[in-house]
């Protein structure tokens, strides 16, 4: 869980003041139900920023007596079987009670990197029989020619501002996510991209919104230039269009029956017969394409990989 998405009252729980009733929160149900004598271990992670407002609440369960107190008396006791993990960015917020009742892994981003995740997700496409060898090695060399070479990540980082500021394992992840689930349908439907062009397409389209999705307009002006200076095959945009109605690459899509680019267009909205004014969502270019990434992202299976699946 993140808890940064809950209230402090929505984690852990809050009492009624005139019935009395009590509402239980998110991790003290998650607490209550697997800190029990139970055969198998339990691993709760908190994932997202320390703060005080949601940490300080932890102090009974981190120090000795490791007893998670609620605001209704009740005192729920942490079993041998259960795990607590904190997986953060950073320990700005963090006091040092919290900081000395924790053990500590750190990991650099520099020693792991986001290099492995293609080569992880590589070998199981090529397991899962979703691309050739041959795919494969076109595919390191995309990673080669946009990321690795030009040193792309640091590029960003130097000269260009993000709405909000990602890791690079993240953006990577989201990269290679989103490319999966551009090749899906081809592999459902026995129909997989042989085509080296087409392929860079979709790999293009997938980096430009998994590694720039979050650059304000002016920014993706600068990465559309930054993509073209590198060779990429892009959708042929007029100079007029380009700075009158100011398109790049996000304005457009690969189109699964051509494999070809195509300008984002708003789907057709027919306004119903009664409707409230305030409920109303009438479909626009931004909207549209939004929707399409979630579609895409939403039909990938849970587990990537069938062999982790067996292995557990």
């Amino acid at each position: 869980m993140n808890p940064k998405s809950f209230t402090g009252q929505e984690m852990f729980g809050v009492m009624n003041t005139v019935t009395g009733e009590w509402t239980q929160g998110v991790f003290s149900a998650i607490w209550a139900k697997y800190n029990k004598p139970l055969k198998y271990h339990t691993w709760i992670t908190c994932d997202g920023p320390v703060d005080a407002n949601w940490i300080e609440n932890l102090n009974t369960v981190l120090d000795d007596n490791r007893i998670l107190t609620l605001a209704n008396s009740d005192r729920i006791p942490m079993t041998e079987n259960t795990k607590l993990v904190f997986e953060v960015e950073n320990l700005n917020n963090a006091s040092p009670a919290t900081v000395s009742r924790c053990g500590i892994v750190y990991v650099s981003e520099t020693d792991l990197g986001w290099k492995p995740l293609f080569e992880t997700w590589i070998e199981d496409k090529i397991e899962g029989k979703v691309i050739t060898a041959q795919d494969a090695e076109e595919i390191r060399g995309f990673v080669n020619k946009y990321l690795t070479i030009p040193d792309t990540f640091d590029v960003l980082l130097k000269s260009y501002e993000y709405v909000m500021y990602t890791p690079e394992v993240i953006r990577a992840s989201n990269l290679v996510y989103l490319f999966d689930a551009c090749l899906k349908p081809f592999h459902d439907k026995g129909d997989p991209i042989s085509n080296p062009q087409q392929l860079e397409r979709f790999f293009i389209y997938s980096l430009a919104w998994a590694i720039g999705g979050l650059l304000e307009t002016e920014e993706r002006e600068k990465f559309h230039k930054y993509l073209e200076g590198l060779g990429a095959p892009l959708p042929k945009i007029s100079g007029q269009k380009m700075s009158v109605d100011k398109e790049t690459v996000y304005d457009y899509y690969v189109k699964e029956d051509s494999r070809d680019w195509c300008l984002w267009e708003a789907d057709h909205w027919d306004p119903p017969k009664r409707f409230q004014f305030s409920q109303l969502l009438i479909p626009t270019s931004d909207s549209t394409r939004s929707e399409y990434l979630i579609r895409k992202i939403s039909n990938l299976p849970e587990i990537r990989s069938k062999s982790r699946k067996e292995r557990g």
